[in-house]
């Protein structure tokens, strides 16, 4: 069968799943946007009770995205889908023979639906608020320094190299694997409170193609584009080398399931269209 025959029949078979994805990436952008602006905006109505120092605050919001990344992950939908919500995170798997091509396609334009139609929805909603520079619309851009793309380049590759190794280690470990939505919620924390002021820290190139948009600003993009991609190709490619384990039995975050991270639910066996 042809790429289009695979592609066009995958649809009616796992829409569900790329539903799924297109909803985790839409309920993480307003979360980010909707917390952004509770924590940073002059006029929020937590803002007397928000630290001054940014680190805190920073702090705050990072804590607060880490139930927002276990609740995507643990959620039944976020299980049925295997929680990506990322297209590098896809692109991953994909390499690792996880997940079929057309899915993997699917998947990418689910979380770039899901990522756009919430920020410019906030945009809709929020207006001035969202737009107010201490918000910014939560767009990632490098900083405004010679060096700035560079260096933010530099750092998305850094720490998307980073998540996906902790990824493939939980996801392979009896022990923690379970824990796993925890540990990325964990890093990101730890990325929002330390790295976000050097590339904004995106990890997620649909995520800042959604933002950017919203924003009519698209400064440095590339680097949101070509930095986490590579950092998690080659971390998938120095894992397959070096890791003599047990094969990825599953990639569902949440931890152990049927679907083996290609979107399969328990019984359904995945088409029989093998790659060219």
């Amino acid at each position: 069968m042809s790429f289009a025959g695979r592609f066009f029949a995958a649809l009616p078979r796992h829409w569900a799943h790329y539903l799924a994805e297109a909803a985790g990436l839409a309920f993480f952008v307003t979360c980010a946007g909707l917390l952004t602006v509770l924590v940073e905006h002059p006029n929020s109505p937590l803002a007397s009770y928000v630290p001054t120092a940014p680190l805190l605050r920073r702090a705050m919001l990072g804590g607060a995205m880490v139930l927002v990344i276990v609740s995507i992950v643990y959620s039944p939908w976020g299980k049925r889908s295997g929680a990506h919500i990322n297209p590098a995170v896809t692109l991953a798997f994909w390499q690792l023979g996880k997940v079929s091509t057309p899915d993997a396609v699917w998947y990418v334009l689910a979380q770039m639906t899901g990522g756009i139609g919430a920020a410019l929805l906030l945009r809709t909603v929020l207006g001035e608020w969202y737009a107010h520079p201490a918000v910014d619309f939560t767009v990632t851009q490098p900083k405004t320094t010679a060096m700035g793309p560079e260096l933010a380049f530099l750092a998305e590759f850094g720490i998307s190299f980073l998540l996906m190794l902790v990824l493939l280690m939980t996801l392979h470990s009896e022990r923690f694997k379970k824990l796993t939505g925890w540990f990325l919620g964990g890093l990101l924390a730890v990325y929002i409170t330390f790295e976000s002021p050097l590339s904004g820290m995106s990890l997620n190139p649909a995520r800042s193609l959604a933002t950017a948009l919203a924003a009519d600003s698209y400064n440095g993009l590339w680097v949101y584009f070509a930095a986490p991609p590579l950092a998690m190709w080659l971390a998938t490619v120095l894992f397959r080398r070096f890791y003599h384990g047990e094969d990825l039995d599953c990639a569902i975050l949440a931890g152990c399931g049927p679907s083996m991270s290609s979107p399969f639910t328990a019984g359904e066996e995945p088409p029989h269209y093998p790659d060219e």
